[in-house]
């Protein structure tokens, strides 16, 4: 994954195109049972454009000689995205991380940071890399919240970290969900940071195995969870999965990924660089559910995940893959 442009635009909560909604705007909206309704952490919160993403530059090139095309690709350039925090930001997080979210706060507006550099990221497969140790993690950590200060912010702690720990040795998942820990604390001691911590997707993990896992991530300190990050389960499945799941780790809330879950999992299903797939439902705080704090569109749509189906590496612009979403979404 790449770090995004710095030069943000604040947009409506409720998005600006109506995309795919999945079903989601039609889910259940009653909560398990025992379980009380607190109100979001997110309620409020104006989410953001990037003026200058890669769907902003590919429209500009597109403009004259693929008009109709560059029309699909507005589609995504005119929706608000998260923003990737990791180890391609160099030494010095703090600098980058204050500039992204001093332009923001002056637009009146919550920036969302998706924050990937724990160490031996992705198990060495196509998003590796991280921290080189865990005592770098947790200086970066610090230097990242630091940044935020005392703004508004939401961070997505680590995908994949907690329920893709399955390939590391015992010592190395405890040493993991130790960090996980740690980094949701030096995150909440800030008063304005909202944290969702990584759990997966609807067809990975059962319930049953990741409320532990969270619960051992640092779950109780947290705001709640996240769920489908780069993923495509819809949202209905997703909503289905992240109640249950709710109802286990005392009724946390959920944010989910709906940039890229429009037309649901592929058959077979693959998990990178999925063929067929469409947008998914704009990003909004408005959701109709008293667990779902957001839909978002985690995963940049157009990043590649990975050199799989003819893609490049991963968090690379693929113009091809961005239109094919586009144009098979609903809007």
């Amino acid at each position: 994954m790449v770090a995004l442009s710095v030069a943000l635009t604040a947009c409506s909560d409720a998005g600006s195109n109506a995309l795919a909604t999945d079903n989601a705007d039609r889910a259940p909206s009653t909560l398990p049972s025992g379980i009380p309704a607190a109100p979001s952490a997110l309620v409020g919160a104006k989410l953001y454009v990037d003026p200058s993403s890669p769907a902003r530059r590919q429209i500009d090139a597109w403009r004259a000689s693929r008009p109709g095309d560059a029309a699909q690709l507005e589609k995504i350039a005119s929706q608000p995205q998260a923003m990737w925090l990791g180890d391609w930001m160099g030494a010095d997080p703090y600098t980058e991380v204050t500039k992204l979210a001093s332009t923001i706060t002056a637009a009146g507006a919550v920036p969302v940071f998706v924050v990937y550099n724990i160490p031996l990221r992705d198990c060495g497969l196509y998003s590796k890399g991280g921290a080189i140790s865990p005592a770098a993690y947790e200086r970066w950590i610090s230097e990242v919240a630091r940044g935020i200060g005392s703004r508004r912010a939401v961070v997505i702690l680590e995908p994949d970290a907690v329920p893709g720990m399955d390939c590391l040795s015992p010592a190395d998942q405890e040493t993991r969900l130790k960090l996980i820990r740690g980094a949701v604390r030096t995150f909440k001691s800030a008063p304005g940071i909202t944290v969702y911590i990584d759990a997966g997707n609807a067809g990975w993990h059962a319930p049953v195995t990741m409320a532990p896992r969270l619960r051992q991530a640092g779950i109780e300190t947290a705001d709640g969870f996240a769920l489908n990050v780069s993923n495509f389960f819809g949202s209905t499945e997703s909503i289905r999965y992240g109640s249950d799941l709710s109802a286990l780790v005392d009724g946390k809330h959920f944010v989910i990924d709906t940039s890229r879950n429009g037309a649901g999992p592929s058959t077979p299903y693959e998990w990178c660089n999925a063929m067929g797939r469409a947008l998914g439902s704009a990003p909004t705080t408005r959701t109709g559910h008293p667990l779902v704090d957001a839909f978002l569109w985690v995963k940049p749509p157009g990043e590649s995940d990975g050199e799989c189906n003819g893609g490049p590496s991963a968090g690379h612009w693929w113009s091809d893959y961005a239109l094919g979403l586009a144009k098979r979404s609903n809007g």
